[in-house]
């Protein structure tokens, strides 16, 4: 069991690393130092915006206009860290003491 726990906790922060790069690629790309027209950084793009924008729509629902600054990847990343760290490892805190 504890290895399971261990697996979820380290999907989490592999869901973690692909917001962060995420994050980067679109700083890249404004900043025009990529181009999308490149197929590879189009297909690079393509996916991270299909892995991270179910988690990102919501929160963006529900966050107020900040005048052009995005920071639901920074609210996901912490919705992200609590759930590993408090529910995930608590579990297997709860699970080795128990």
């Amino acid at each position: 069991m504890p290895e399971l726990i261990f697996f979820i906790a380290y999907c989490i922060k592999l869901y973690m690393w692909i917001f962060i790069i995420d994050v980067l690629l679109n700083w890249l790309v404004s900043l025009n130092i990529v181009n999308t027209r490149n197929q590879f950084v189009y297909t690079i793009g393509t996916a991270l915006r299909r892995l991270t924008s179910p988690v990102l729509q919501p929160i963006r629902r529900r966050m107020p206009d900040l005048g052009g600054v995005d920071i639901s990847p920074v609210v996901a990343i912490l919705g992200l860290v609590f759930l590993r760290d408090v529910v995930v490892l608590g579990w297997l805190t709860r699970f080795v003491a128990g």
